[in-house]
């Protein structure tokens, strides 16, 4: 049984864990696809979708065009676009058919998927595998419920490309403030 008093290392210790197998390299593949001049979309769905939306957000804060799939502001995605999918299992049906409909009609993908044999990973142009525990049961084991495990190590990864596109693109933290809400 575990001690609910004292989760803090045991979680952190899992999200060490599945970061320890992510593919550095991946990242940096993933990031060629990503430039200014294109317009960058994300899909995602429950948990994944918020991961997929504050990748968004961080990405907007860096400079990018960026949309995310579902909004009603969100244009029709086109074939010189990026759109980067995000399922810890690889088979979510409504993130699967969008992307799908993407690649085929010359959308470059962005896979970020738990499972490294999913039909998702088998779309995409790039693909980084984060290998966090899923509802379904891939990845690393965990302690906690569902797909935290997954989300969580998303939530980081996503935040190391965005970093690494900042580097890149000579973007500060001061820059990036200045697109942040003043509304806070």
């Amino acid at each position: 049984m575990l001690d609910s008093k004292h989760l803090i290392k045991p979680v952190l210790a899992e999200i060490n864990t599945v970061l320890d197998k992510v593919s550095e390299a991946e990242i940096d593949q993933a990031a060629t696809l990503i430039t200014k001049d294109k317009r960058i979309f994300v899909l995602g769905s429950g948990r994944s979708g918020f991961m997929a939306k504050s990748f968004a957000m961080r990405l907007m804060h860096i400079g990018y065009q960026v949309y995310v799939i579902g909004e009603t502001i969100t244009p029709s995605i086109q074939p010189n676009d990026v759109l980067v999918s995000v399922s810890g299992s690889g088979k979510t049906s409504s993130v699967l058919e969008l992307t799908e409909k993407a690649a085929e009609s010359g959308v470059e993908v962005i896979a970020v998927s738990s499972n490294s044999n999913s039909p998702l990973v088998k779309l995409a142009n790039r693909v980084i595998i984060v290998p966090g525990a899923t509802k379904n049961g891939d990845g690393v084991k965990s302690i906690q419920l569902l797909s935290s495990l997954f989300d969580q190590s998303v939530h980081i990864v996503l935040d190391i490309l965005c970093f690494k596109l900042s580097i890149r693109d000579e973007v500060s933290n001061g820059a990036a403030k200045k697109q942040h809400s003043n509304m806070e």
